[in-house]
């Protein structure tokens, strides 16, 4: 993720509802101290909004942003991330949402404030939401008809049933390749997770793949995409849009997310039986984080 930040002096005025999300640190930063705001609240206050750009991107444009992505913000950060969220770290970036749109909407930046309806939560954090048995099957079940429709797309069934199976998260998504697709054992094909961040290479792994029809979808979607580089050559933007399209569809509207994939799928194969110290590591998770984790499996394992 970028860090480069504008000059300071810079005002909200520089700001239009179609500037990028990172070019609003700056003058953030700088409103922040005409209120007398600390350094250390500062410091915080502008990493919440770099979290934003690591979930939204760094040229999302702020006027986009809806009451509605803040919330699936919120919930990335609780479910999505690989660090744990604490009540205190999510009650202050509410705070810095809240702040930073009041602040852009008083200023007319943009023209509603989307942190407006967000509401401050106390408590523990609710489990994170997953998809039931007969939601999967009404999902599938849509995705498939787009795949064999007279004008077919595979790529609503390929994305689907790839989070499903393999439980990746978003940014991993993004990255994959044809590659990393392993067909060597037919019987067993692999899916290797890669990492472009030194820092994160111990999360690279191999990944089972045991959805019969992965492959054969796949090769669909190569044949009509036919993508140069990256498996999936759009913004991760466009790639929610095609889970929130076929989840409308399917009369699940609201109900799936890469996050909502990703637990669900962590669930139907804790449920399944597979080792804990296996799903941990298929999900990339270190064993700090996956003390948390693997206690909300269980929990939702329970509902399911």
């Amino acid at each position: 993720m970028a860090t480069q930040q504008l000059p300071l002096f810079l005002q909200a005025g520089y700001l239009t509802a179609h500037s990028p999300l990172m070019q609003t640190i700056a003058p953030f930063q700088n409103f922040l101290r005409k209120e007398g705001k600390t350094a250390n609240t500062i410091k915080n206050f502008t990493s919440d909004v770099h979290l934003m750009c690591e979930y939204f991107s760094d040229d999302f444009p702020i006027g986009q942003i809806s009451t509605h992505d803040l919330n699936r913000f919120l919930d990335w950060l609780e479910h999505g991330r690989e660090k744990p969220c604490s009540r205190k770290s999510y009650a202050r970036r509410v705070t810095t949402l809240k702040v930073l749109f009041k602040w852009l909407s008083k200023e007319k930046v943009i023209r509603d404030n989307p942190a407006l309806a967000i509401v401050q939560r106390s408590g523990p954090a609710p489990l994170q939401p997953i998809l039931s048995m007969y939601d999967i099957f009404d999902l599938l079940e849509h995705t498939q008809q787009m795949r064999f429709a007279n004008r077919p797309d595979p790529r609503p069934d390929l994305l689907v049933r790839l989070l499903l199976d393999t439980g990746i998260k978003k940014s991993e998504c993004m990255n994959l390749m044809q590659q990393h697709f392993d067909r060597r054992n037919p019987d067993r094909p692999i899916l290797l997770i890669r990492h472009q961040k030194p820092q994160d290479i111990y999360k690279e792994r191999r990944v089972s793949i045991e959805d019969k029809y992965l492959l054969d979808v796949l090769d669909e979607y190569v044949d009509q995409y036919q993508p140069k580089q990256f498996l999936f050559e759009c913004s991760a933007r466009n790639l929610e849009y095609v889970l929130t399209d076929a989840a409308r569809a399917a009369g699940l509207e609201g109900k799936v997310s890469f996050e909502t994939l990703r637990w669900t799928s962590a669930v139907r194969q804790y449920l399944n039986g597979i080792d804990m110290e296996e799903l941990r590591e298929k999900m990339g998770l270190s064993r700090i984080s996956w003390r948390e984790t693997s206690t909300k499996i269980v929990q939702l394992a329970e509902r399911f």
